[in-house]
């Protein structure tokens, strides 16, 4: 037996899943502070549903297996399709509709740092719109969520599909399956950096120097975001979704203005994002302190993926965020205090002659809004404290002979080391301060 978790694969520890839990609450409140209500789908669907989605490489990575009652089945690649699948099952659903979900996804994809096989996404949808203002909104959740985890140095880039499109056209890629093609190239440019990706399109599409100098002049990063739609119109000519494309983002920026985000977001006509579905408005966020670890947070416009289940059209655009790699990114970057418990207390446990006065003492803190737990068995008091001391409980409250006898308790601040022995009463009250002072300063 090989003990170890699958490559890929990982354990969450109690240290990172009570991070990771407050981590989610914060973006669940974001949601639905913006109106969005929660929305689970299975894990398990239907190959045909998911397969064709997301392009040729999307269909390689996916984890597909015949299961117990010989069905054609995938685990879910992200939670985008599964919500049109939803769309198209519920017709009863209000239009337009908002949702969030918060699961996992699976792609068998090669691990690196930050990028598993298994992984946890979180996505707010809105369906049923298709204008600026839906657009808007989106990126306006997707800053909002950030500033509720504490990131102020973040780059929201922002693309269109249609530019794209009419990128590839104003370049005589035009046959569906050289344009993706050259979408592929174009979405690992960063990755692969400017020279291979100038040689690896000159030898798959047999541009000339004329033609490549175009397309390095269109894709390049420097000035602000109207500069670069205007360099991106020289190629883009007359080419209706070019145009379209184009007038949409120059209607989106002042909307971003208006809620103070337009610093934050920036047109970059090297985003293409790699899945089939997108329509329109695409973005991807970069950590500015950790650019390394590749896009956080992205999604995009994909005005046509319910139809391909429905006879409605429902336009939709979406946002998702690398929870595994964001969390990741953060905790590299900051110093978070390691805590193997819940517990804001500990009670101590003596003998059997306490043990009614614990449960007592535990079951009051706890009524009184503090997570309080008992120490599981009997032990030596400094045994006890190295234990609340290794799950990072802050407090310990020990109830002996004299404490019980008074109707008192001893309560120590673990970290400054500081003992109070209190009434009851007193005691909670004074631990409820001090955790809230030190929520508040964090």
């Amino acid at each position: 037996m090989k003990v170890q978790a699958l490559r890929g694969f990982r354990d969450y520890l109690p240290e990172e899943m009570l991070l990771k839990a407050r981590f989610l609450e914060r973006v669940a409140g974001v949601f639905e502070s913006f109106g969005y209500p929660p929305l689970q789908t299975p894990a398990l669907e239907y190959s045909e549903i998911l397969l064709g989605k997301y392009g040729e490489e999307g269909d390689m990575l996916m984890y597909r297996f015949r299961d117990n009652g010989d069905r054609d089945v995938c685990l879910r690649y992200d939670l985008t399709v599964p919500l049109a699948r939803v769309m198209a099952e519920h017709g009863e659903l209000p239009i337009p509709f908002r949702r969030y979900q918060i699961a996992p996804v699976w792609r068998a994809e090669k691990p690196a740092k930050g990028r598993y096989r298994e992984f946890m996404q979180c996505d707010v949808d809105l369906v049923g719109v298709d204008d600026a203002s839906a657009d808007a909104e989106m990126l306006e959740v997707g800053a909002a969520v950030l500033a509720a985890l504490d990131v102020e140095r973040y780059e929201i880039r922002v693309n269109h599909r249609g530019i794209l499109r009419g990128l590839t056209r104003g370049l005589g890629v035009e046959d569906g399956e050289r344009e993706g093609a050259f979408l592929r190239w174009l979405d690992k440019l960063e990755k692969i950096g400017e020279e291979k990706f100038i040689a690896g399109v000159r030898e798959e599409f047999g541009f000339d120097d004329a033609t490549l100098e175009r397309l390095t002049g269109a894709l390049a990063s420097d000035g602000d975001s109207e500069a670069r739609l205007a360099a991106l119109e020289t190629i883009v000519g007359e080419d209706p979704a070019g145009a379209d494309g184009v007038a949409r983002l120059r209607e989106l920026f002042p909307l971003l203005e208006r809620v103070g985000i337009a610093a934050k977001v920036t047109f970059d006509a090297r985003i293409a994002r790699g899945l089939s579905y997108y329509t329109g408005l695409i973005y991807e966020t970069t950590l500015l302190d950790l650019p390394s670890i590749g896009s956080v947070m992205s999604g995009g416009r994909y005005n046509d993926l319910v139809g391909m289940f429905s006879k409605r059209d429902l336009p939709s655009i979406g946002i998702s965020l690398g929870v595994d790699r964001l969390f990741a990114a953060l905790r590299e970057l900051r110093d978070e205090p390691a805590t193997l418990s819940p517990a804001q207390v500990m009670v101590v446990r003596f003998s059997a002659e306490q043990a009614a006065d614990t449960h007592e003492f535990a079951a009051r803190t706890r009524a009184a809004g503090l997570a309080a737990m008992i120490y599981p068995g009997e032990a030596k008091l400094k045994k006890q404290m190295q234990y609340a001391n290794k799950l990072g409980v802050p407090f310990t409250a020990i109830l002996g002979a004299d404490e019980v006898a008074a109707r008192e308790v001893t309560v120590k601040e673990m970290e400054s080391g500081e003992q109070r022995r209190l009434s009851w009463d007193d005691a909670i009250a004074w631990i409820r301060s001090t955790t809230s002072e030190s929520a508040g300063a964090s």
